[in-house]
């Protein structure tokens, strides 16, 4: 069922007055067994420091699945079992500088972990954190992504036990 946010109903209008399709990233929902169920992992974004999934754009003729996984080991340093299938999307404005953004849309792939570095491309600029999927929903700022991490969390959650 598609679900009417603000943020697609925003994107519709845009189609409807001739702005182009948004641009596609996939991102890498990374999880973990805890005592309590399950962790998923977040990351500072490099430019504002909020809390983000390793995401990123697709190399040409790449998977979707297989660039979530990249991003994943190149923003976040981990390695995964990575679901072929998106798990949602949600969608966002990037911020491409000089006060130029690009609406983008995010599909999300949920990554069991299986290795975890200590360091790795990018962690002299970034921050990562594993935190319960409840409290990762409020570390987000797109509402989108808290209802898929939400969503997710349930599922996953049943895989950990």
């Amino acid at each position: 069922m598609q679900r009417f946010t603000t943020s697609r109903i925003a994107g519709a209008l845009r189609r409807l007055m001739g702005a182009p399709q948004p641009a596609q990233q996939a991102a890498a929902l990374v999880w973990r067994p805890a005592r309590n169920g399950m962790e998923v992992l977040l990351i500072t974004s490099r430019g504002t420091g909020r809390w983000v999934l390793p995401k990123g754009w697709p190399e040409k003729g790449e998977h979707y699945c297989d660039a979530a996984l990249r991003e994943a080991r190149e923003e976040a340093g981990v390695e995964g079992k990575v679901s072929p299938d998106a798990i949602g999307s949600f969608v966002f404005d990037k911020d491409l500088g000089e006060g130029i953004a690009r609406n983008c849309e995010v599909f999300v792939f949920p990554v069991k972990l299986v290795k975890e570095r200590s360091k790795w491309p990018e962690h002299k600029q970034r921050k990562r954190v594993w935190v319960s999927a409840e409290r990762a929903t409020t570390m987000v700022r797109e509402p989108e992504l808290a209802e898929i991490i939400a969503i997710a969390g349930g599922k996953l959650q049943k895989q950990a036990a």
